[in-house]
């Protein structure tokens, strides 16, 4: 705070250093702000042309992931089986719950060119993919829930039940892993998963926005 040289009487305010500091910054601000703001109606105005063509970039794109998981089941296998001994005397019968996880994957090692097609008129990338693969069921044994019946069942009675067991429940989970909602569950994120990989690569290359028909062999096409 001052006073007015005209009139000492009327105070009059003084900026403060750090007044003055945004003062000279705010000219730098608005140059950057118009800086960007050319920048961006330049590339409006001119976009860098395609580089290559779509399907050498989409191909890169499957190299750099080979496999995909496309998606996980949790499956709760219910089996039971029974042991005999002293012929017959002694019996056991065990019920069990295990867990199971079972992935479905794609190759991606096996998309060449001759499962790819380019439509320039349309804008159009048509993509077919190798059939799903279900891996090996994964039993979570630590979690399993096992109901045993029998007047006296020994520990190499309970061994074998549990070995038969976890044979019956490992067979049952790749049952119900062809089961066809989920393999309808697993083919949709699987197109999902591959559009989203390929759209970025292509914009990026030029491309803009393209549109990905995708498809997977043993799927039956709606007529």
């Amino acid at each position: 705070m001052g006073l007015d040289p005209l009139n000492p009487q009327v105070p009059i305010s003084v900026p403060t250093g750090r007044a003055r500091g945004r003062l000279a910054i705010l000219p730098w601000f608005l140059f950057l702000c118009a800086t960007a703001l050319a920048a961006w109606l330049a590339w409006q105005m001119w976009q860098p042309a395609p580089i290559g063509d779509p399907l050498a970039t989409s191909l890169v794109a499957f190299d750099k992931q080979n496999r995909l998981t496309v998606f996980s089941a949790e499956l709760a296998p219910v089996v039971a089986s029974d042991d005999s001994r002293l012929f017959g005397l002694v019996t056991a019968h065990q019920v069990a719950v295990i867990p199971a996880r079972v992935d479905y994957a794609i190759d991606l090692g096996k998309v060449g060119r001759d499962r790819m097609s380019w439509d320039k008129a349309s804008r159009t990338l048509t993509v077919r993919l190798p059939a799903l693969e279900v891996t090996r069921p994964n039993l979570d044994e630590a979690r399993a829930q096992y109901l045993r019946e029998g007047v006296w069942i020994t520990r190499a009675a309970q061994d074998k039940l549990t070995r038969d067991n976890t044979r019956l429940a490992e067979r049952m989970a790749v049952e119900q892993a062809a089961n066809p909602v989920l393999l309808g569950l697993a083919r949709s994120a699987a197109k999902d998963a591959i559009r989203q990989n390929l759209a970025i690569p292509l914009k990026v290359a030029g491309f803009g926005d393209v549109k990905l028909s995708v498809s997977i062999d043993g799927e039956l096409l709606k007529p």
